[in-house]
């Protein structure tokens, strides 16, 4: 009502974080004001899925850490057994005080603290943290609807291949769909596909699963390596190249792939239905395959 006091922000978790060295309640945690993460965005992060407090895929996410830690110059502090052993710990906090069944591991590390100046300054100690939060997923119904996508230029740098913290062009690009309640924003660079705003995409005609090449415009998912697998497994053609916005629009499927969101079908971009005939506006049938191989893939690939 006009003239009220708007609601306070929600309280911040009182769930165990890792900070620099420490273990301390997540709303407790505290940074200097000079982190170059907090002046520069000069930073990079990681997201783990964790199911049932297995942990999917960690060493590819830990070679997508070292690469982009390697871009960026900085050290890391840890080897990939001492990052597991600390998720792990986080991990067994969060289930023991809340229960819950899956968990996201979010790890960041900054160059760390230094007076303000561009330049990359040699020999900081970098600043770590680590916080785990319950994984939200889809439910079953908006797998059965599938996901509806607005598409927008891809306004962002060209180093995304980096996992960097200087996230704001990633903000503004979801917000894009937020804005008229839709699921991802689907972005093209110069008339070809690149990514959703924090989600790959796939694009399937006549039984062939493709998405844009691994390079510096995109970042690689840990879904590329697991899509291809699972594709080989279940003898679905493959393939990387440059896909044209109108072989998009003229997609028989489109996927998203995230950590989070697993694999999705989009069932609409830009209010039109994807798809041709009966399946039109509908999850197809490769979707559903994968997401099949992709449930099988969580027992077997999780430590």
């Amino acid at each position: 009502m006009p003239g009220t006091t708007p609601d306070f922000p929600p309280p911040l978790p009182e769930s165990l974080c890792h900070l620099n060295g420490e273990y301390l309640r997540l709303c407790d945690a505290k940074v200097s004001v000079l982190d170059r993460g907090f002046i520069f965005g000069d930073g990079v992060y990681e997201v783990l899925p964790a199911y049932g407090g297995r942990i999917f895929r960690f060493e590819q996410h830990m070679a997508r850490l070292d690469r982009s830690l390697g871009a960026l110059r900085i050290h890391n502090p840890h080897t990939h057994a001492e990052w597991l052993a600390l998720a792990r710990r986080l991990i067994d906090a969060l289930v023991a005080s809340t229960g819950a069944p899956n968990q996201l591991v979010y790890i960041q590390i900054t160059r760390g603290v230094a007076p303000r100046d561009h330049v990359m300054v040699p020999g900081l100690r970098p600043t770590v943290f680590v916080m785990v939060s319950e994984m939200k997923q889809a439910t079953p119904a908006q797998r059965e609807q599938g996901a509806r996508c607005v598409s927008a230029d891809d306004f962002r740098w060209k180093m995304a291949h980096i996992k960097t913290t200087s996230l704001l062009a990633a903000v503004m690009a979801r917000q894009i769909s937020a804005d008229v309640g839709a699921a991802e924003t689907v972005m093209f660079r110069d008339g070809h596909l690149s990514e959703a705003s924090s989600s790959n995409v796939w694009v399937v005609k006549n039984g062939v699963v493709m998405g844009p090449p691994k390079d510096h415009l995109l970042l690689e998912g840990i879904r590329f390596g697991l899509i291809e697998e699972m594709c080989q497994a279940q003898g679905i053609p493959f393939e990387l190249r440059r896909i044209t916005r109108a072989e998009v629009l003229d997609a028989d499927e489109l996927m998203l792939s995230s950590a989070t969101k697993e694999v999705l079908p989009i069932t609409t971009l830009d209010d039109q239905p994807v798809g041709h005939g009966a399946a039109r506006g509908r999850p197809g049938p490769i979707y559903t395959r994968l997401y099949a191989a992709y449930q099988q893939a969580k027992a077997s690939q999780s430590v």
